[in-house]
């Protein structure tokens, strides 16, 4: 099982984050070891002092494939749910500043938390899905996937070009504006519409 990571999907995020919008998508992945479900407990980790949320819709491959044309990318989706992608934004500076690659960043043990997963049939596929994310019951996320910069059969189409997707495979699409730093004792929900997907506590 593969997680595959979108960055800088949304205009607003990357130029929160003062980077240039891309005009492809940007990939990066993470272990296995990095998943975390819903419900279990997130430990903070010792090398950060300045970890960030990143809420994200997320979908999961349903059939092997390469090379796919985005017209079929449907095909190859038929659960969403949502994600986390925990990012040591310290750490991650760090390594910008030095050209270095993210992983200790972004692919460390616990740091992609996952919901529940729902059916997605191929009309929901291509329908906009709005999510919030909420800390300590404030919200600080909020998310439309008509705002991504590129949508999920456009990245489905680019991954395969690379790297053959999987059943079970993960792609989590990219996080709207409003990451921030969480902490200690933070109780972390998510939800796709109204229902409720994740739900993790930090400790």
């Amino acid at each position: 099982m593969k997680i595959f990571c979108i960055g800088r999907n949304y205009v607003a995020h990357a130029k929160e984050l003062g980077n240039d919008v891309p005009d492809e998508p940007v990939i990066f992945m993470k272990p296995e070891t990095a998943l975390l479900h819903t419900d279990e407990t997130f430990h903070y980790p010792t090398f950060t002092n300045d970890l960030h949320y990143e809420c994200e819709l997320v979908i999961k491959v349903c059939k092997n494939g390469k090379f796919i044309p985005t017209e079929k990318a449907s095909e190859y989706v038929n659960e969403i749910s949502l994600g986390i992608d925990f990012t040591a934004r310290d750490v991650q500076d760090v390594l910008k500043k030095k050209g270095l690659p993210w992983e200790k960043a972004k692919a460390f043990d616990s740091s992609a938390a996952i919901g529940k997963m729902v059916k997605l049939d191929d009309i929901m596929f291509s329908t906009q899905h709005l999510f919030t994310f909420y800390k300590n019951e404030e919200l600080v996320q909020q998310g439309n996937s008509d705002n991504m910069i590129f949508n999920f059969s456009s990245i489905i189409a680019h991954i395969s070009n690379y790297f053959t997707l999987n059943v079970g495979d993960l792609i989590y699409t990219g996080t709207p504006e409003g990451v921030g730093k969480c902490s200690i004792g933070d109780k972390l929900e998510a939800f796709l519409g109204t229902e409720k997907l994740l739900s993790i506590k930090i400790q």
